[in-house]
């Protein structure tokens, strides 16, 4: 016999918050952003990018398993930088800045350059925490460290900026930092890369809360796409899902 709920039975209330949380359900669903296909977003600029990881994909696996990091984390790390770079840029701009950066600093000059996009500053930073690397990493950035002569220890960066190898070694001292530097044990593979492709982005000397904070800002764009911002991780994300085959390939 069906139970005849009286006037002050919980019924009501339960109905109404199952209700609540249906619609708040919903709404949450309706309200969530797809993930965006940046393949179509970036067109021909991520297909060069495709291109310079296939072409290169052989030693950057071999320097990877050297270094002891994970091939697909690193590139998924720099793989919006990729996107970015542009081989047309003003060669007679970026011999300027060359310049001033060498002579002066980076108060003066501090650009973008080569295939990870990677900055003087970045580089310098990544040197002045190099005592928290180990093993083969150490003993590399302890011989490129050259405090005594300001001007050629600058000079080198330059140089190491322009090979797409140094680079990566840059970019593996970078995640073993990171690896040192913040409690990144709990998190998992693509709260790790969020993480870390946010804090290269961002800046790797900021304390792991701001760093957390600012995982998902639109603030990446290649000055393609009308005015369109991107969040950078977002990006690192896609193409680490697509490489691990959790995204359909075309």
């Amino acid at each position: 016999m069906p139970v005849n709920p009286g006037k002050g039975s919980l019924y009501p209330f339960l109905i109404s918050l199952f209700l609540f949380f249906l619609a708040s359900g919903s709404m949450s669903l309706l309200s969530r952003e797809p993930e965006q296909d940046y393949r179509k977003i970036f067109g021909a600029d991520w297909e060069k990018a495709e291109e310079f990881v296939k072409e290169n994909r052989e030693w950057m696996e071999q320097l990877s398993g050297i270094l002891d990091i994970s091939y697909r984390e690193a590139v998924s790390i720099v793989f919006p930088e990729l996107v970015r770079y542009s081989a047309l840029r003003d060669r007679i701009e970026i011999a300027l800045l060359q310049t001033l950066y060498i002579n002066l600093g980076d108060d003066y000059a501090d650009f973008s350059i080569g295939w990870f996009q990677m900055k003087p500053s970045f580089a310098e930073a990544v040197h002045l925490n190099s005592h928290l690397l180990r093993g083969k990493l150490k003993n590399y950035f302890r011989k490129q460290n050259q405090p005594d002569n300001p001007r050629e220890f600058r000079r080198t960066i330059v140089e190491n900026m322009q090979k797409p190898p140094m680079q990566f070694i840059y970019l593996a001292a970078f995640i073993k930092i990171c690896e040192e530097r913040f409690d990144l044990r709990n998190s998992d593979e693509e709260q790790r890369l969020t993480f870390l492709a946010t804090a290269y982005n961002y800046s790797f000397l900021k304390n792991q809360e701001q760093i957390a904070a600012a995982a998902g800002a639109k603030h990446f764009t290649t000055g393609k796409e009308n005015g369109s911002f991107f969040s950078y991780s977002d990006v690192s994300l896609f193409w680490y899902r697509l490489h691990q085959g959790n995204i359909h390939k075309p």
